[in-house]
């Protein structure tokens, strides 16, 4: 039973072994009793994954032809696979879940929101994703590549860059190439207001990154508010903490 590659699901699969059995040890280091991998595709991870004791495993995949080559090489997957895409998902278990994921990369964005949302469940993400993105995920203030990622998944999660990945390892080889990142749940939550007004000051902050926050932020806060120096920033130069304690000034 063969599968094709689906370009129009941004599908690069995993053929170097060692990379796959890397990403396994990082999982297993982290001691996860139940798991949900998302994006299995061919299976590269999966096998591994499988191996692992102790852990309760779900997978969530979109393509029904990968559905149906994993079942078919994979017996012990029976229903275990959840035929759906992961940003349409629930959470498919009660309690903490450990996710972990070769992600694709035209989605990997709405992929890290979504976990957010999960949060609360959620104490352990290893995942590929394309190496520009891995950085900017981990990036701190006064980075250039510093962003709305950084500054949302920071604000809950350590982020700790494990390793390259070459683009050869794949099939078909991305243009780009790749790192795999972990991230673990952070004890110290800063203090905000609401997640909401959090994600909004944020996003709102970095669309017009280039401009003074003075400027950029009239719409959030009372005018007697933006006198203050911090105001004259540009959004890259805050701290995550920074944009929590703002929180608290907003109309």
């Amino acid at each position: 039973m063969q599968y094709t590659l689906k370009k129009s699901l941004g599908q690069h699969f995993l053929k170097d072994e060692g990379i796959c059995r890397n990403i396994v040890k990082a999982v297993e280091e982290m001691q996860p009793q139940q798991l949900l991998e998302v994006g299995p595709g061919g299976g590269a991870i999966t096998k591994y994954l499988l191996q692992l004791e102790g852990v309760s495993f779900k997978a969530v995949e979109v393509d029904t032809e990968k559905v149906e080559w994993l079942l078919h090489t994979y017996p012990q997957l029976k229903d275990k696979i959840i035929h759906q895409s992961f940003l349409d998902a629930a959470p498919p278990f009660e309690g903490a879940f450990h996710i972990v994921g070769n992600f694709p990369y035209n989605i990997s964005s709405q992929i890290l929101f979504h976990i957010l949302e999960w949060k609360e469940q959620v104490p352990v993400v290893t995942g590929m994703f394309q190496k520009e993105v891995a950085q900017r995920i981990a990036a701190k203030e006064g980075s250039r590549v510093y962003g709305i990622l950084s500054v949302l998944v920071q604000a809950f999660y350590k982020v700790e860059y494990l390793f390259d990945v070459h683009e050869n390892c794949f099939n078909p080889p991305p243009k780009v190439k790749s790192g795999v990142i972990r991230l673990t749940k952070s004890i110290d939550i800063p203090a905000m207001r609401s997640e909401a007004d959090f994600f909004k000051l944020v996003k709102t902050a970095f669309n017009q990154r280039r401009k003074m926050l003075r400027n950029g932020l009239r719409s959030l806060f009372d005018e007697s508010t933006l006198t203050d120096e911090l105001f004259t920033k540009r959004a890259e130069q805050l701290t995550v903490e920074q944009f929590a304690a703002l929180t608290f000034q907003m109309k």
